[in-house]
């Protein structure tokens, strides 16, 4: 089974910065759409950003687009998040997740959460003053 580790939330003040992490164990990551969720108390789980098997596809929620930036490195075979000016609506446990269908996913990539079958447990983000 595909393990998934998120690393790099925190509590951070509005219009601060952070960089998550989504790493693979003993698995690569290189063949695996990655999307990257969020869920906030009382809300539903939502697809925030993803990037293609390849790295050259990604896609944004609306929420986000311009502020969050997907990218992977292969050599370290982790898949970041980078997230700028920060709201607090931005406030909520961050998931990473894999695509197993990696042969139809290599460039292009779902931002449901149907589409993941491999999860990590999350990291909070608290954006606050």
């Amino acid at each position: 089974q595909l393990q998934l580790v998120e690393s790099g939330g925190g509590l951070v003040q509005p219009g601060g910065s952070l960089r998550l992490s989504c790493a693979a164990s003993e698995f690569t990551l290189d063949y695996y759409a990655i999307g990257w969720f969020r869920q906030a108390p009382g809300k539903e789980r939502e697809g925030v950003s993803c990037i293609s098997g390849s790295g050259s596809s990604t896609n944004y929620a609306d929420s986000v687009k311009g502020r969050f930036t997907i990218s992977r490195d292969s050599a370290k075979n982790t898949v970041y998040l980078r997230m700028n000016s920060l709201k607090p609506e931005d406030t909520a446990v961050y998931y990473c997740a894999a695509d197993p269908n990696w042969t139809t996913t290599q460039y292009m990539c779902h931002m449901g959460t149907r589409s993941y079958e491999y999860w990590g447990q999350g990291t909070q983000v608290t954006v606050s003053s």
